[in-house]
Formats: C-alpha cells, sequence, structure tokens
C-alpha cells in the first residue's frame, strides 16, 4: 500500500504569527449559517493584582432572546492572536451561525486587551474568564451596559457555556473550568498538560522535579512575540506594562525564560522555575476542572505531543470527569494550512463534513443543548495516514493500545524480536562541542527556509535496526524503552549540584524503506536528562500513529544532540553493552493485535 505523501510542515512565521494564534477557525459552511449580529464590548476585569481591559466580541444569532434563549459558546485566540485576528473570529461566526450565542474575547496581554501575558494561570486569565461568564449569565453588564438576557440558564447566574479553541486558547478552557464550574462542555485542542515537560521536556520515567532539556527554539520564539506585544498590537493601557526587564509578561514569565536560556540549573532556581512551570499548567488543577471535555491533539506536534492530551485524558477519567480523546493529523508542527483530505480545515471550516469538526458538533449538542441522546462517539480515535479514503481515515476504540510488542538491543546493531538473539558486544558513541543530529528547526520558517531532512552525524549516535516486518504493523501510542548505558565523565559530574552536569541523550524510532530511506516519524524525539547512569532507566518516546508497511523496518537510535534543544555540557562518551541477560528493551503499543 502506498503511504500518501506528507504535507510539509506549517513554518512558524505563519505558526506563531497567523494559524498557531488561530485556535479553531471555524468557517461556516453557506448552507449551515444563520443570521446574526456581532456587537463590540469592553469589560473591565480584576485579573490578579491588576485592573485591564478585556475586548470582546457578542454574536447573537436572530432570533434569540429572552424568550427564546440559546446556549453560549465562549473563546479566546492562541498565543499571539486576538479576538479578530481573521480567525479567532471564526469561532464566532461558526457557532453564531448554529444558533449558539458567541463570545469571543482578545486573550489578556493580546490584541485591545489589557494585563500582562500570564501563560493562562487560573487565578488571572481564568479569572478573568470567568467574568464574562457573569456576563453570559446576566450577572453584569459590559462596560457599556449591554446585557445577556437572552442565553439559557441552568439556574441563576448560571449560563449554559462551552468552550473550545486550540494551543493558549485550548489550556485557557481549563483554567477556566477549574476555577468556575459553570462551565458547562470543553474542546480544548494542541494544548498542553504541563508547560514544564512542553518547554523542558524529560521523557526518562520517574525524573522527578529534575528539569528536562530546553527546547529553546520554541520557547524562544514565544517569548520574542509576547514581548513584543505592545510593538505589535500598540496600545497605551499602562496594565499591559510590567518593566523594562520583563516588558509584557509576568515577571515569574520572564525569569523562566531566563533560567531556561542560562543553561545552568542549580537546585534552588531550577525548584522555583519548576514549580511556576506547574503552576500555570492543567497538570497542577485538573482535579478542578468538572466540565465534560473533548480533547483533540495533533500528531504533526513537537511543540505539544499527544503524550500531553493523553496525561489529561487519563487524569480526567480517573477522577470521573467525563472525558473523550481525538488524534487528528495536524499539530503546530504540521498541516495546519493545509490539512489532509477528510480532516478539520482550518480555511474552509468545514465541519459537518469532517470527522473532528463532528464530534465538536456532537459534543455541543449533548452538553450544551442538552440532547441527551446525541451520540458524542467513542472514547478514543485517531488518524491514519496511511488510508487513502478521506472518509475512512479515523480508526476508534475504547482504549488506548497497550504495550504488546518487545523487541532487543542486540550488540551488533540490530533490533531482534527474541532475547537469545541478542548478540553479545559493546558500542560508544560521543557528543561534539556543537550539536550533530537534527529533527527539526522551528525557526526554519522565519527566514523562509526549508528544513533539512533529519540527520544524525556518525560516531554520535547509536541505532538499532529490525529486521523486515512480515506484515504491515501499526504503532499507536507512545513506545518506551528501557537501557543502561555506560558513561565514566557523566558519572563523575552528575552528582554536581547543576542538573546540567547531567547526561542528555535523545531517543527515536526511524522507518527505514526497503531502498534504505529512512523517515523520523513527525520529527519527533524524545530528550531525557538521564537521572543516574550507573542505574538501568526507562524512556517514554512521543506518542506516534505509524505504519510500519511491509518490508520495511524499525530502527531505534539514541543520539548525542538535537540541535533544536540545548545538549551536554562538555564531551561524554556514552557506550551501551549488550548481552542476552542484560540488554536495553524497546517496547511497542501496536494495535488490532
Amino acid at each position: 500500500m502506498s503511504r500518501r505523501v506528507p504535507r510539509s510542515r506549517a513554518p512558524l512565521a505563519l505558526a506563531l504569527g497567523a494559524a498557531l494564534t488561530a485556535p479553531l477557525a471555524l468557517t461556516a459552511p453557506a448552507a449551515a449559517t444563520a443570521p446574526y449580529t456581532v456587537t463590540p464590548l469592553k469589560f473591565t476585569v480584576r485579573a490578579g493584582d491588576r485592573s485591564c481591559v478585556v475586548d470582546a466580541d457578542l454574536y447573537r444569532p436572530a432570533g434569540v432572546d429572552r424568550a427564546h434563549p440559546a446556549p453560549a459558546v465562549l473563546a479566546t485566540n492562541g498565543f499571539g492572536g486576538s479576538k479578530s485576528d481573521g480567525t479567532t473570529d471564526a469561532i464566532g461566526k461558526a457557532f453564531a451561525g448554529r444558533g449558539y450565542v458567541s463570545l469571543i474575547y482578545s486573550g489578556l496581554g493580546f490584541g485591545r486587551s489589557g494585563c500582562l501575558i500570564s501563560l493562562d494561570e487560573p487565578g488571572i486569565d481564568g479569572q478573568a474568564a470567568s467574568k464574562l461568564i457573569d456576563f453570559l449569565g446576566g450577572g453584569r453588564a459590559a462596560d457599556d451596559g449591554t446585557r445577556a438576557d437572552f442565553v439559557t440558564l441552568d439556574g441563576a447566574g448560571d449560563p449554559r457555556v462551552g468552550m473550545i479553541g486550540g494551543s493558549y486558547g485550548g489550556a485557557i478552557q481549563m483554567a477556566t473550568a477549574a476555577v468556575d464550574h459553570r462551565v458547562d462542555a470543553l474542546v480544548p485542542l494542541i494544548t498542553w498538560n504541563d508547560l514544564a515537560y512542553s518547554l523542558d521536556p524529560d521523557n526518562a520515567v520517574g525524573s522527578g522535579d529534575v528539569p528536562g532539556v530546553f527546547k529553546w527554539q520554541w520557547t524562544n520564539g514565544f517569548y520574542l512575540i509576547g514581548e513584543g506585544q505592545p510593538l505589535l498590537e500598540p496600545n497605551p493601557d499602562p496594565s499591559r506594562v510590567n518593566s523594562v526587564a520583563c516588558l509584557h509578561f509576568v515577571s515569574k514569565a520572564c525569569e523562566t525564560v531566563r533560567t531556561l536560556n542560562s543553561g545552568s540549573y542549580p537546585a534552588d532556581r531550577t525548584a522555583d522555575m519548576l514549580a511556576y512551570a506547574h503552576s500555570v499548567s492543567p497538570v497542577s488543577y485538573l482535579g478542578g476542572v468538572k466540565a465534560p471535555t473533548l480533547l483533540v491533539q495533533g500528531q504533526a506536534d513537537s511543540l505539544f505531543n499527544l503524550n500531553e492530551a493523553t496525561a489529561t485524558y487519563r487524569a480526567l477519567r480517573a477522577q470521573g470527569t467525563t472525558a473523550k480523546m481525538i488524534w487528528q493529523s495536524w499539530g503546530h508542527s504540521g498541516g495546519m494550512t493545509d490539512p489532509a483530505p477528510g480532516e478539520l480545515n482550518l480555511s474552509q471550516g468545514n465541519l459537518e463534513t469532517s470527522y473532528v469538526g463532528n464530534r465538536v458538533l456532537a459534543w455541543f449538542d449533548r452538553y450544551l443543548r442538552k440532547h441527551a441522546n446525541t451520540d458524542t462517539g467513542p472514547r478514543f480515535a485517531y488518524y491514519r495516514d496511511w488510508i487513502t479514503d478521506p472518509g475512512n481515515t479515523y480508526a476508534t476504540a475504547d482504549r488506548l493500545p497497550g504495550l504488546s510488542r518487545k523487541l532487543y538491543l542486540s550488540g551488533d546493531g540490530k533490533l531482534v524480536d527474541n532475547r537469545a538473539k541478542v548478540a553479545r558486544g559493546s558500542r560508544t558513541y560521543a557528543n561534539q562541542l556543537v550539536p550533530t543530529s537534527h529533527s527539526e528547526s522551528s525557526l526554519a520558517g522565519v527566514v523562509g527556509a526549508p528544513d533539512p531532512a533529519p540527520h544524525d552525524t556518525p560516531g554520535t549516535y547509536l541505532g538499532w535496526t529490525s529486521a523486515p516486518v512480515a506484515h504491515d504493523t501499526d504503532v499507536v501510542g507512545a513506545p518506551r524503552a528501557t537501557l543502561r548505558v555506560v558513561a565514566p565523565t557523566a558519572e563523575r559530574t552528575q552528582r554536581s549540584q547543576d542538573a546540567a552536569d547531567k547526561l542528555v541523550l535523545f531517543a527515536k524510532l526511524y522507518d527505514v524503506a526497503p531502498d534504505g530511506t529512512q523517515t523520523l516519524v513527525h520529527r519527533l524525539v524524545a530528550p531525557v536528562r538521564v537521572p543516574d547512569v550507573t542505574r538501568r532507566f526507562t524512556v517514554t518516546l512521543p506518542g506516534i500513529v505509524h505504519r510500519y508497511e511491509r518490508g520495511h523496518r524499525l530502527r531505534f537510535v539514541i543520539a548525542a544532540s538535537d540541535d533544536a534543544y540545548f545538549g551536554n555540557r562538555g564531551i561524554k562518551r556514552v557506550t551501551v553493552v549488550s548481552d542476552p541477560g542484560d540488554t536495553g528493551v524497546l517496547e511497542l503499543p501496536v494495535a488490532g493485535r
């Protein structure tokens, strides 16, 4: 079966400046559009220790009034966008055209809204959104005196309201629902579970409170856009300005970025950094989220990978919150401007004709319109890029596939299916003072440059390759590797008070075609700051959905560096020893087996 040609990755300039700032561009098809009016509104709110004005637009469907109320949809922009960035406002149009009252606003610090950028902190951004819910519930007026007495109520001051949006506009939903239980339904797309993992990931299981490996390209791209907001969107509101050292973010956010960029991670400083990153992340407040949540995450996403949505999904279900999850094709790293056929399309807004769009409509139909018989779909669904029929690209399941296939790292560089086949042997690599492996360049689009194919430099990585697979093999989920390395230099430095002295490595999976061409699936890697090189450690790789076609081979690689991340301090040689009784193990979540 021939594989669909991969679509190009969205350039960072577009991702950060337009597409990434668009949570979900749901431009309503003409056949589904009903008349509505749009009213610009201002709300003065208290957000943390500041008062500021929130800029919003109210979309009111024709025929909706006090005698004929309708449920509401609340949404805001992705990072760097605004209520009127050409895509965020499409949410208002789409849902107003389908009979929902829609309130669309510029997030704090963006567009014409005041206050500092506080990374969707519940006590600041969440509380500000809660004030807008007060308006939808009839409990407060906009600054010009406008009141909303036409929203369906579940009780006095309690509007029937759902939220939708992506990336920065996705995390705000959970921050809001954690502080305001009047929210009735959430649809967060391509967003984070833990910013500490997103921006400074450590894929070692049980890594604890040790800093990970700094994702410098993504992080600094967002930081520069945030600090540049007063120039990109001039606004005399003094609530938008912090200080010369930290112009537009809250101080803790700037301190975090400076610590990450320093490359030095002493325990006292990084403890504060990690605590702050956790505090502005759903991982720390999901216990307060009770609203039914439909999570949509992108497979092509090196910023917020599938593991983030999986962590949120499992936490919500464990606490009894209704939750379902979809793994669509596109994310921050590709497909946002040119989705595959049949996928939710940001330019066409094909709600009724896309799988994800239909799931969103059903979710709101069930939880906002209270149509109890509406089928909201399976617990788990995932896009398959090897299916050519656009109407059949999604597979569904009642749970995520478990780890069901083991392969062993042999001393001769083979990846074998039986421990008895492991050859005794050892191989060594060492990092250089500059990065020697490439997975992706998040900054390539800024200068209009192409992104080179992923590659590794000989002598700076080790790889293990399987025999050709006998039949199509579908890997759905996060592979896991258990490793042991010998690294004398790292062993001597790892007890330093600076976590930067610990060994860093990058684990990843390639698909090797019969002609030798290799593909790094969605350009994803698993950065690891090895907790203790004298002990075995386990690495959870980013989740993938990928078919290894018959005749293809799997290649597992550990590399010394990656140019999208900070790497090792100093030269550290690493040896991997294999023996039938003691060798590395790769476990795969194989679907349908």
